[in-house]
């Protein structure tokens, strides 16, 4: 190898290296936020992994949705929210659903919701059970997430490109030896 190739091996090696790492540093900070803050909301939005099919064909299980905190009066039907759980043993659990019904009883709003792929609907809620409104999926993330949850994902996404990225660093150190001993060959232009 010329000085010349071992140049362009370092510099795909190191692009592969930024890319590799950016990608893991953004799910990791993801994951890190989510259980260390105990989702508490960042720059008014929480991340959430959804965790069943009620909302197929909306938001795929192991997607990860962006929620945002907001006033619960602007809440209206058709609006999919993120609320916690406190009927049916789902205390404390963090369900997204859509609003079916809003009405006032009593002076106390509730508000009643059901998953797109659900027969029946929820129990009502009231609006302190609320989270936030419900933003969309964050694609990057959802996508990495997906891929991370399954084996042969972990495998291919993890597992390799760390074996990989240690194999090129032994192999540059290896060239840049023999280099420095001019044992390879360097061609001038």
């Amino acid at each position: 190898m010329t000085r010349k190739g071992f140049k362009v091996y370092t510099t795909i090696k190191t692009i592969i290296d930024v890319i590799f790492i950016l990608i893991i540093a953004l799910y990791i900070a993801v994951v890190l936020i989510q259980r260390f803050s105990g989702n508490k909301s960042v720059f008014g939005y929480r991340m959430y992994n959804v965790a069943s099919e009620s909302m197929v064909p909306v938001y795929k299980v192991n997607d990860i949705i962006a929620v945002k905190d907001c006033d619960t009066a602007t809440l209206k039907v058709g609006d999919d929210i993120a609320y916690r759980g406190e009927k049916l043993g789902l205390g404390g659990k963090i369900i997204t659903h859509r609003i079916i019904k809003i009405e006032d009883n009593n002076g106390v709003r509730e508000i009643t919701t059901k998953g797109v792929n659900n027969a029946l609907s929820d129990p009502p809620i009231t609006t302190k059970q609320v989270v936030g409104k419900v933003v969309g999926v964050v694609p990057i993330i959802s996508s990495i997430n997906a891929i991370v949850m399954t084996q042969a994902g972990f495998f291919f996404l993890v597992f390799v490109p760390v074996v990989l990225m240690a194999c090129m660093e032994i192999a540059e150190t290896i060239i840049d030896n023999k280099l420095e001993k001019k044992e390879l060959i360097e061609i001038k232009d």
